[in-house]
């Protein structure tokens, strides 16, 4: 059972496309990596799916919900995770938890059981009560997590969920991925380190300039690309193999 569909998908900003008539359906119980360069329309494709972006041209379900129709429905029952959101920094991470919480529908004891013992796990419970206008991005992005992820959702979007992690708390946010994947969730991941894709993702779906310019497994791109890592394959199909030749004259220019 598709848990996503995606027929074709457009949407404009000032005459220009960001999103050109792309079609797409992912079944539940997957990691799907979508990447692609700067301004590709990876992130305008998740802030449709998680209903955001309500101005758009094609049709979109998310759990067989019309995502124009249905958002608030839709909302509750995913997690987003992006890489920049406002966090409201004079409240501490309970404080923003149990509002976050609220909004899901969650009791409070649930709440405060929940966000006291996850923050625990993130390293946070000594600052569980401080206001979060002195966090880290690290410190920030870890309370994002926990926002998402703690009403159990069936769909996870992730938007650059590692962004300000120390090395530990990306070792533990990928197993967690690996577990949620086990335990049946889908997960929507996009990310700029290729690594974490390749390792992460059961397909991995490539957009740019607003098209999919490919879509399979790791494997399955790895032969159409002929290339061995994802960094390679995605710079092959990007079309972008300049990186040595642009690095050389980056080096020539500070060294005179």
């Amino acid at each position: 059972m598709s848990v996503i569909t995606i027929d074709r998908l457009c949407k404009i900003y000032d005459a220009n496309y960001v999103l050109k008539y792309i079609s797409l359906s992912f079944e539940a119980g997957q990691i799907i990596g979508y990447i692609g360069p700067n301004g590709a329309g990876k992130s305008t494709t998740i802030k449709i799916l998680t209903g955001i972006i309500g101005d758009f041209e094609g049709d979109v379900t998310v759990l067989g919900m019309d995502v124009r129709k249905d958002s608030l429905a839709i909302k509750q029952k995913i997690g987003y995770i992006p890489e920049n959101a406002a966090l409201y920094d004079v409240l501490t991470p309970v404080e923003y938890l149990d509002f976050v919480g609220r909004l899901y529908g969650m009791e409070k004891q649930i709440i405060h059981k929940k966000s006291t013992e996850l923050l625990h796990l993130f390293d946070l419970g000594s600052k569980m009560d401080q206001r979060m206008s002195g966090f880290s991005k690290g410190m920030r992005q870890k309370v994002l997590l926990i926002s998402g992820l703690m009403h159990n959702p069936e769909i996870i979007f992730l938007d650059e969920p590692l962004s300000g992690l120390d090395a530990n708390a990306v070792i533990l946010v990928k197993e967690i991925l690996a577990q949620l994947k086990k335990a049946g969730k889908t997960i929507f991941y996009s990310s700029h380190i290729m690594d974490v894709v390749e390792k992460l993702s059961d397909r991995i779906v490539i957009i740019n300039k607003g098209e999919v310019i490919a879509d399979g497994t790791f494997e399955s791109l790895q032969q159409q690309a002929s290339s061995g890592s994802l960094e390679n394959i995605f710079t092959t199909l990007t079309g972008n193999q300049e990186h040595e030749s642009t690095a050389g004259a980056f080096i020539s220019v500070i060294n005179n």
